[in-house]
């Protein structure tokens, strides 16, 4: 939890010192306890039909070291809780309980280990992520800036007013939703990070690095940039590039390093996230660190150890 005496999100993140540790991937966690995610609203779902299993969630990853949760709003849009019969009333509660689910772990958290800064960041992802099919990682949807404005600013409003300490907007795969996003949280009053998945040295879509990243160079509400939802072997490139094309911090949360086979609906290869790679990115100029699929509270707990 946070005080009046603790610095911002934002001002943590210009503060000398060890990064901020990022939790790793909820869906994952989710899934290790049991709960089937298969459907549209993903990780979603829980925050009407588990509640109680995403604060269980946060909680282990606060436990584990992480400074930072990720709420359960990747794919919760008001499109796809309509799809479930789901109202807007009803919707705009649910994406705020994410961020009241978020803190209420920290409270826990807080009361097993007093005296730690814990944070709270709504997460909100790309427009492929509600058509659930995909396209999050192919980006180019067809929709121009503005549409893509209009998709976003309702639901940001929702969770910048459930006030965590930061908005996350992730996963983003081409620049013109980047633009669509900047835009999306102009004037609403919480710091955001604008976060990138890449493949190799460009951006999901095939975009250059350096033109994704420059969109947010001048925009005051985006406090970092990076890359998420990666292979850990892109990070580096992309956290050197970010660093360096917008002087703002850094944020990396790559996957584990497994890939996902969706013919056979199952993880192959192994892990390559570790905490010796999170050095190298943290050489390169990353301040928050955490990981994405498939990154459990053991990977979170020995990243968080490494960064002191």
């Amino acid at each position: 939890m946070t005080s009046a005496a603790t610095p911002s999100f934002a001002e943590t993140l210009t503060s000398p010192g060890s990064p901020v540790v990022l939790d790793g991937g909820l869906a994952g966690r989710l899934e290790a306890a049991g709960h089937d995610l298969s459907d549209g609203l993903w990780s979603a779902r829980l925050l009407a039909e588990g509640p109680e299993a995403i604060v269980a969630a946060h909680l282990a990853y606060y436990q584990a070291g992480a400074s930072v949760a990720t709420t359960a709003s990747y794919q919760a849009t008001f499109e796809g809780f309509a799809r479930r019969g789901i109202g807007h009333d009803r919707a705009a509660g649910l994406m705020a309980l994410g961020v009241e689910l978020a803190r209420e772990a920290a409270r826990r958290a807080e009361a097993q280990a007093p005296g730690r800064a814990l944070w709270v960041a709504a997460s909100a992802g790309p427009y492929g992520a509600m058509l659930a099919d995909g396209s999050e990682y192919r980006g180019r949807y067809g929709l121009t800036v503005a549409e893509l404005e209009r998709f976003h600013r309702p639901r940001l409003e929702v969770l910048a007013a459930a006030r965590p300490d930061a908005l996350a907007l992730e996963t983003v795969p081409d620049v013109t939703e980047a633009r669509a996003l900047v835009r999306a949280v102009r004037g609403l009053g919480v710091p955001a990070w604008l976060s990138y998945s890449v493949a190799g040295h460009r951006t999901r879509a095939g975009g250059s690095l350096e033109e994704a990243f420059a969109v947010a160079a001048s925009a005051e509400e985006i406090v970092a940039v990076g890359v998420n939802c990666c292979a850990p072997e892109d990070a580096a490139h992309a956290v050197a590039v970010a660093a360096r094309v917008t002087g703002k911090p850094v944020v990396v949360y790559p996957n584990s390093g497994e890939v996902w086979d969706a013919g056979a609906r199952a993880w192959r290869g192994r892990p390559t996230f570790s905490a010796e790679r999170a050095a190298g990115w943290r050489q390169a100029g990353a301040r928050l660190i955490g990981g994405c699929c498939r990154v459990g509270p053991g990977a979170i707990a020995e990243l968080a150890a490494a960064a002191g």
